[in-house]
């Protein structure tokens, strides 16, 4: 690791995360560009294209530098400013140069990305950016799509790959506080307005702190990530880079998407050891369609670790990605299941660094009850859980009864609260709903195995809406607060009932169905929105629809009020491609599915 990161220097005498007073996202980019000079820092495979976009550390200082200076002339600190570039490298320095230049970064997307205007209009609207950042190739769209805005509201553009490097001669950087904002990281949300965290300087770089401490990582550690930037877990994978010297590969998502070998390839091609992050179905689609061509060799035995979050973990996606790369000499250890989300900068928890991917079955009755109780796999109630593995340093989560606001013993499902220095400020210009989310205090802690020890009394925690339950000290999430199904009084979880509804056909598309709770005539009823699979688009759907029906009223005793298949597709995701079940269930309810 880089002189300027030495983690000790990050860590009291009691070893918990300090950051250093005027510690920010940029302090140590000019350092970097000094100590590895012409060494790359970030490169973007551009696969539509045929070429390779390299910025080496001196490079990407003086672009920084040419950028923040032109952003210096036309704003005032505080500003915002949104980064709408495509993926690429002008996005990273997009993103770090609204930071130097002393205004709030706004981590957003080109109009380029599909179905997704109303979102980039409702953020443009919340924030209410005065320039916005984008490339001479996307610089036409962006314009178009600016247009729709009041001549009073329309940003400034500037192209970043436009402005000379000679605009940056003589540029002083702005004098950041650790406690600033630097960046606001709106939600994906799925029916509601997008809402933006106030993430600081101290929660980012704590967060990577975490980060680098959970999983094990240091500045041999080359990253490659086609996450999208905008998103949380991309945008973090972006800042290892800038505090501690590494290295990081950069494609598309729908590079990777479209041949997953890409990533795998990459993942493999160097002998230093490798870190990625991915959500669960890259790694179900990697092991479906992401081996090597016939003749290509490959090894991924430098592989450290692969952070599979986002989205809940799936035991059968591990164990097919586990098993068509073993032969290419992938650890099992490699995947660690985590959780994180935006309110929290990214990150909350992983597996150690040494184990392998753990799973419990626990009864569905009793889980429905709110008590996980472990039971053998062949139980005839048996669901299975994922762990998430162990909390980071220097944060905190408990399990909460969300009525008593009452932290809760091990065994017993609950609301998630978290609280640590990594935690964000809030959400901009939103008091009330800061309020009811970031300030909550937690009213009693359990006398002993308490999971807030050492955490003060006056702390204030964050409500995550997730609902998770420790089981031998590992935390588990089970679902959602908002998505759960509630029938005659038991909590249903809807990904339970999706996982049933998939494994009943090979009709339908793992991973691409929905299930919600509608009003009944005298209680409420399920709808299960499914996906047909390739290949099923013309298969009869009446036996389809009855097998679905079958195992879920078998398996979880609920009333299905309707199974309707569509088309691949067709059922709302998340700008970072989660189910957005909420927003499936207004469609359904107002007939435009």
């Amino acid at each position: 690791m880089s002189p300027e990161l030495r983690l000790d220097d990050y860590l009291d005498r009691e070893g918990n995360i300090a950051i250093p007073a005027g510690t920010t996202l940029t302090s140590f980019l000019g350092r970097n560009a000094v100590e590895f000079g012409d060494t790359p820092a970030y490169r973007y495979l551009d696969f539509d294209h045929d070429r390779v976009v390299e910025l080496t550390w001196s490079q990407l200082r003086a672009r920084l530098d040419a950028v923040a200076n032109r952003l210096r002339q036309v704003t005032q600190p505080g500003d915002r400013v949104a980064i709408l570039t495509p993926q690429g490298v002008e996005y990273v320095v997009g993103f770090f140069a609204a930071i130097e230049a002393g205004t709030i970064a706004v981590p957003l997307f080109a109009p380029e990305l599909p179905g997704h205007a109303e979102r980039l209009h409702a953020v443009l609207a919340d924030a209410q950016p005065s320039v916005v950042l984008t490339t001479s190739s996307a610089a036409e769209a962006v314009r178009d799509f600016l247009r729709v805005l009041p001549r009073d509201r329309r940003p400034r553009m500037i192209a970043v790959d436009a402005v000379p490097d000679s605009v940056g001669i003589g540029f002083e950087r702005a004098p950041l506080q650790t406690d600033d904002i630097a960046y606001l990281q709106y939600t994906s949300g799925s029916t509601r307005t997008p809402a933006g965290v106030e993430i600081t300087h101290r929660s980012a770089c704590t967060n990577v702190v975490q980060m680098v401490l959970s999983v094990g990582l240091d500045r041999d550690i080359n990253s490659v990530s086609w996450l999208p930037l905008f998103h949380d877990m991309g945008l973090l994978m972006i800042m290892f880079p800038a505090l501690a010297g590494g290295y990081l590969t950069l494609m598309s998502p729908v590079a990777f998407v479209r041949r997953p070998y890409r990533w795998i390839k990459e993942l493999g091609a160097t002998d230093r050891p490798m870190f990625a992050a991915a959500p669960n179905f890259a790694f179900a689609l990697a092991a479906q369609r992401g081996l090597p061509p016939a003749g290509e060799s490959l090894d991924l035995s430098n592989v450290a670790g692969l952070i599979n979050g986002s989205e809940p973990v799936s035991v059968a996606a591990v164990e097919a990605f586990n098993a068509a790369f073993a032969p290419y000499g992938l650890q099992p250890t490699v995947i660690k299941p985590s959780y994180g989300m935006a309110e929290a900068t990214l990150f909350v928890s992983t597996t150690p660094p040494e184990a392998q991917l753990k799973a419990v079955h626990v009864d569905r009755k009793q889980l429905t009850a709110g008590r996980a109780v472990p039971v053998d796999p062949d139980h005839p109630d048996a669901t299975v859980q994922v762990s998430c593995g162990i909390v980071a340093r220097s944060q905190w989560a408990v399990i909460v009864d969300p009525a008593t606001e009452s932290e809760l013993p091990d065994g017993c499902v609950g609301e998630i609260w978290l609280h640590g220095d990594n935690i964000g400020h809030g959400y901009w210009q939103r008091p009330e709903e800061t309020e009811l989310t970031f300030r909550n205090k937690l009213q009693s802690r359990l006398a002993r195995g308490s999971h807030a020890d050492r955490s003060a009394d006056s702390a204030q925690w964050l409500r995550t809406g997730d609902m998770g339950v420790y089981i031998d000290g590992e935390l588990y999430i089970t679902g959602r607060i908002k998505d759960l199904i509630i029938v005659d009084g038991r909590n249903h979880y809807p990904q339970d009932i999706e996982a049933t509804a998939a494994d009943a056909s090979p009709s339908v598309r793992a991973g691409f169905v929905a299930a919600f709770s509608v009003p009944g005539e005298e209680r409420e009823e399920v709808v299960i929105v499914a996906e047909r699979a390739p290949g099923a688009g013309r298969a009869e759907a009446a036996p389809i629809q009855e097998a679905l029906r079958a195992a879920v009223s078998r398996k979880h005793a609920v009333p299905v009020r309707e199974v309707k298949l569509v088309a691949a597709g067709v059922i709302p995701r998340t700008t970072s491609g989660k189910l957005a079940r909420r927003a499936c269930r207004a469609e359904y309810l107002d007939g435009t599915l």
